[in-house]
């Protein structure tokens, strides 16, 4: 089994700018949501809003100029920074591992 992903700092989660992700945010993302909807296994609910089978899977949030998904690996929700290519490579490994193995 993969390593677990890394939370992100709890100063990002206290802070009172997070907020979802509006369309301008999640057309900075398109390039990632384009990756996530490949995914036989997601669905896209409404723009930046995944689910699998019936339950919610992940969405976006955007703090400061940075961004984040909300992203539900291991039975529980886990917030990860995808501000970068590399953070969001590494998010859709995450991803890619935790849909194939219950595929």
């Amino acid at each position: 089994m993969g390593a677990r992903p890394e939370r992100a700092p709890d100063a990002a989660l206290a802070s009172d700018n997070v907020r979802h992700a509006t369309q301008e945010d999640l057309d900075r993302l398109e390039e990632l949501l384009a990756d996530l909807r490949e995914l036989p296994q997601l669905r896209e609910r409404k723009r930046g809003y995944f689910s699998r089978g019936a339950h919610a899977f992940l969405h976006f949030h955007e703090d400061q100029g940075d961004f984040y998904v909300d992203v539900k690996l291991h039975g529980s929700f886990q917030r990860m920074r995808v501000t970068s290519h590399e953070e969001q490579t590494e998010f859709l490994a995450h991803v890619r591992r935790a849909v194939q193995s219950s595929s």
